[in-house]
């Protein structure tokens, strides 16, 4: 299997149940600490009756969203994902990868705040971005959040490429390894330019412990026209 892109959806196949039990049993110091509670700040500083969450894994936010009276609809591409999200509750769940938000998003309804907390994985994801604006309300915003490029970078070239993620640090459960397409802060900025959404605020969200950025969160807009 070489397709990058047939290899991420194969290792979420593969670990779904190795993540949910990961998620939910908070052994992922990152997320504990930082990123979990970013993105829900950034969702709460603005309006969140209805939310889409893509790439919505077991449902996590949607069921923390759910709590505090937003409307939430998850979509993810791995089966194994939506149905321990459809047993956690929260929300409707949906399966359903980029081509098929693309091509079938209209079903799901409009929303006022679109997420996509680290779901952006593949390399081209352009369309997906073009085609999530008309998924929103007339001042609806779209909220990414994504890992921090100069703290992600590590020792490799700060250049847009490949990577893989192992889930090393995870625990020894997960046995498929992830592909992931790295990209740097500029070229995040230009891409969503060019798919046609205006930067309306960046966020650097800090471990409390290091000090050094645990993410990359944006909040964005449509651009007018």
């Amino acid at each position: 299997m070489t397709d990058p892109d047939a290899r991420i959806r194969h290792s979420w196949q593969a670990n779904a149940e190795a993540w949910t039990r990961a998620v939910r049993e908070q052994r992922i110091e990152s997320r504990r600490l930082v990123t979990d509670a970013a993105i829900l700040n950034a969702i709460a500083d603005g309006l969140a009756r209805r939310v889409l969450d893509i790439g919505c894994g077991e449902g996590w936010l949607c069921r923390a969203l759910a709590a505090r009276g937003s409307e939430c609809v998850g979509v993810d591409a791995s089966e194994p994902l939506i149905e321990a999200a459809q047993a956690g509750g929260g929300g409707r769940f949906e399966v359903m990868g980029y081509a098929a938000l693309i091509e079938k998003g209209e079903a799901l309804g409009q929303f006022d705040t679109l997420v996509c907390n680290f779901a952006l994985l593949d390399e081209t994801i352009a369309p997906l971005l073009g085609a999530l604006r008309e998924r929103l309300d007339p001042g609806g915003r779209l909220l990414i959040q994504t890992v921090h490029p100069w703290a992600a970078c590590a020792d490799e070239p700060y250049v847009d490429g490949w990577r893989l993620e192992t889930f090393a640090s995870f625990g020894g459960e997960f046995s498929a390894p992830m592909p992931w397409y790295f990209r740097t802060l500029e070229s995040w900025l230009a891409l969503l330019a060019t798919s046609g959404w205006r930067l309306r605020q960046l966020r650097e969200p800090r471990h409390p412990g290091t000090g050094q950025p645990g993410s990359l969160l944006l909040e964005l807009q449509p651009l007018a026209g």
